[in-house]
């Protein structure tokens, strides 16, 4: 029985534990297990076995004492190393922050264990989430589950910068796993592993205790096997926090109870700059089902335009950097982390031996980009035309949302690369988030699901993008693909 549980997903562990077919003790003992048996794939940073049996006693008893559980009672869960967790190490994949154990918990963690959730531990990612391939942790790269059915082994980029989480859920290591979305870090992975992830609204999700990157960008979501998952966990995660300047003082809506996959009488928009030139074609084939399944869900297919499209992810490349080098102004080997203190150095000495032992190649690469592009004399040439560029591509969607309810496209332009297949060129890598930035910048609520595999036998997604505050009408579009789609594959298992 316990190797089905691993089967299971948030709804079904949610439902079972609640009325009896099994003890949410069980469930943690299987994903327990799952997660002991597979170190070949580097998920976990640290895995707390022990406070998933303990959230799962607490369920178990308030279930034998007739008490209500909460939205995710007895779900075993893995959290990205970017939430702090209190006294448990968090360190965002970066050497910097090895060791530093909050005495807090960020919002959205609280949030879950307060719905019955427990932890099974703290999920690998890029360095600060900085990547597209989970090849910039200190902590090592995480290897995704599904191999290239050509007959080779060649391991594989689960997705970045959520690609612990990503790789978990997949492998069965968890049934859902919180990700952060800056520039596509739910959705890219979402799409490489075969699950679904959805970034909310900027806003929706409270950025308190989650590790900074872009502040103006960050964003929270879930991470899980399909689209009525991750409605349920992103209503455990949402909700205003007076604690975060940027969260919205709205209700949280009831995204589960609303599911509907009848799309008659809405519109959904393919927008003409996402064909590109030379695109992969098992992606464009995916992207035209993807078009027949939502006309079939009753849809209208209307066509929009997003012409600043193209400045999107120049864009992206300068605001990011440049909060991500204020953000890690405060990593100085002062206050807590990593102290690199030479013989004889003074205070400038420390800060410069401690950031170059801490800081990742990516992370220095990208500090470097933000500090450039806020200097003097340069500001204005870059800084303030990128967010003039901003604007423009939220105008963009703006104005194609007066035609459409949501917009279809590809969440990434190729299916997952080998480890180490593009490191060496940084553009190369940045050109992943093509599809996923522009959202990403407009702060809309979008959303990766699996959309079948390619020619190699690996997983490919389509992305939803509804407009601010839609996160049920992204999440029916997404319903209704997954009918559809009919996608049941799964990596099979070699670690």
């Amino acid at each position: 029985m316990s190797s089905d549980l691993t089967e299971l997903g948030v709804a079904a562990i949610r439902d079972g534990v609640a009325k009896g077919e099994f003890t949410a003790v069980e469930v943690a003992e299987a994903f327990n297990a799952n997660v002991a048996a597979a170190a070949a794939l580097n998920a976990f940073i640290v895995t707390t076995p022990e406070q998933a049996l303990e959230a799962a006693k607490a369920n178990d008893a308030k279930r034998a004492a007739g008490q209500p559980l909460g939205k995710m009672g007895g779900v075993p869960i893995g959290m990205k190393d970017l939430f702090a967790t209190k006294g448990v190490q968090t360190t965002a994949a970066s050497h910097i922050l090895e060791g530093f154990t909050p005495q807090y918990e960020s919002t959205v963690s609280q949030k879950l264990w307060d719905a019955g959730a427990g932890m099974l531990g703290k999920l690998n990612l890029d360095q600060f989430a900085m990547g597209s391939s989970n090849e910039t942790s200190y902590f090592g790269n995480v290897i995704s589950p599904w191999r290239r059915n050509d007959g080779g082994n060649a391991a594989l980029a689960p997705g970045g910068s959520s690609g612990g989480s990503s790789a978990a859920v997949a492998a069965r290591l968890a049934p859902a796993a919180t990700g952060t979305d800056t520039g596509g870090s739910i959705r890219q992975p979402a799409a490489f592993v075969g699950i679904s992830g959805i970034k909310p609204t900027y806003g929706r999700c409270s950025r308190w205790g989650i590790v900074a990157f872009a502040s103006s960008l960050d964003q929270a979501g879930p991470m899980a096997r399909d689209v009525r998952d991750c409605a349920i966990m992103l209503e455990a995660m949402a909700g205003f926090d007076p604690k975060d300047a940027t969260s919205l003082n709205l209700p949280v809506p009831e995204w589960e109870a609303g599911l509907n996959g009848d799309l008659r009488g809405k519109k959904v928009g393919i927008p003409r700059e996402y064909r590109m030139d030379g695109m992969d074609a098992d992606v464009a084939a995916s992207w035209d089902r993807g078009i027949e399944w939502l006309k079939d869900a009753g849809a209208e297919i209307v066509d929009v335009s997003l012409p600043h499209t193209k400045y999107a992810l120049p864009a992206y490349y300068i605001i990011a950097p440049a909060e991500a080098s204020s953000n890690l102004a405060r990593y100085d080997g002062v206050r807590y982390g990593l102290r690199d203190l030479p013989d004889g150095a003074g205070l400038q000495d420390m800060y410069a031996a401690t950031r170059a032992a801490g800081f990742g190649a990516e992370v220095k690469r990208r500090i470097l980009i933000g500090t450039y592009v806020l200097s003097a004399g340069f500001y204005d040439a870059y800084y303030t035309q990128a967010q003039k560029v901003r604007t423009l591509i939220a105008q963009d969607f703006k104005n194609a949302f007066t035609q459409c309810d949501v917009i279809l496209a590809p969440t990434a332009p190729t299916a997952a690369f080998g480890l180490g297949e593009k490191s060496d060129d940084p553009l190369s890598m940045y050109l992943n988030d093509v599809f996923a930035v522009p959202a990403s910048l407009a702060g809309l609520p979008a959303m990766s699901v699996p959309a079948g595999l390619n020619r190699e036998g690996l997983p490919l997604g389509l992305q939803i993008v509804g407009k601010a505050f839609d996160e049920q009408g992204v999440l029916n579009a997404g319903l209704a693909i997954e009918a559809r789609a009919q996608f049941s594959a799964k990596p099979e298992k070699w670690w």
